[in-house]
């Protein structure tokens, strides 16, 4: 079985990689827009002499693609997961700088943040699927958090700043 890959580019869309037996990487940048980047390049370090190809399809042609490679629409379901209303489901890479570098998990129910759920910690090529409280977190760590927007939000806000309550903007009406 191939290990795919799946990182959230934001602002942009998804990227989908794997490497194969003979050491080169194939990657699918799926773009918010419905068009797709087929890319292909050496995963080795020395090899300056290898090919690179970055090929930009539509929508159809993707789908074409896929079917002629014995394809399914994996992305589809992906990111009508990703467009459930209510729901967001979003990766933080934990830096040295932020607070929860070092610190256990903790229960950010107790903090007020009640309905989210940290689904995995993703360490090097390892992930720990539904973490306890005390799961100790390190920089270059992932979280992999679902909840809804807000509390996904104040969630990251935390684990960058120790800090619950997020600063109001200038323009948001009174009461948020």
């Amino acid at each position: 079985m191939v290990d795919v890959r799946r990182v959230k580019l934001p602002g942009v869309g998804v990227l989908h990689t794997f490497v194969t037996d003979d050491g080169g990487k194939v990657g699918v940048i799926t773009h918010r827009s419905g068009h797709s980047d087929l890319i292909t390049f050496s995963d080795a370090e020395d090899a300056a002499d290898s090919a690179k190809v970055s090929l930009r399809l539509d929508e159809d042609e993707a789908h074409t693609l896929a079917e002629l490679l014995g394809g399914t629409r994996i992305t589809e379901s992906l990111s009508s997961l990703d467009q459930i209303p209510g729901l967001s489901i979003d990766w933080f890479t934990v830096d040295y700088e932020d607070h929860i570098a070092g610190q256990p998990l903790g229960d950010l129910g107790s903090r007020g943040v009640v309905g989210l759920t940290v689904v995995a910690v993703v360490r090097g090529d390892s992930a720990n699927p539904a973490p306890e409280d005390d799961f100790k977190v390190f920089p270059g760590d992932t979280l992999v958090v679902a909840g809804s927007p807000e509390k996904v939000a104040k969630a990251f806000h935390f684990y960058r700043t120790g800090e619950m309550k997020m600063k109001t903007p200038v323009d948001a009406p009174p009461g948020t």
